[in-house]
């Protein structure tokens, strides 16, 4: 950890750049756990997030390349997103922050 957190050319400080926030780390997870899906489908899954929100964390993760983005020409327009190699590539680490949620998070109360 040399240099940490004076270095802003830090690995860490890059995928975080990539990858920050809450948004595109669930996303992920859906694209993982459920494969392709639409638009509306993800909307659905993530009721929290803003229709204005989730196009441009879409859009961020399409242009670093971490989900495909298909756009099928027909009427009704049809788009599926789905992740890319590179994307898979983050699900390790993505599982291990599931397994430490898992083992840190407070116990549920009686009334949950």
């Amino acid at each position: 950890m040399a240099n940490w957190p004076g270095d802003c050319n830090c690995a860490i400080t890059y995928t975080l750049s990539v990858v920050g926030g809450k948004w595109k780390w669930l996303i992920l997870y859906m694209l993982a756990d459920k494969g392709v899906l639409r638009y509306g489908e993800l909307k659905k899954l993530l009721p929290a997030i803003t229709h204005k929100m989730l196009s441009h964390q879409l859009k961020e993760l399409e242009a670093q390349a971490l989900i495909r983005r298909e756009e099928y020409q027909q009427i009704p327009p049809k788009v599926e997103y789905s992740l890319t190699t590179k994307g898979q590539t983050l699900m390790p680490i993505l599982e291990l922050m599931r397994e430490w949620g898992m083992l840190n998070r407070p116990p549920k109360t009686s009334g949950e």
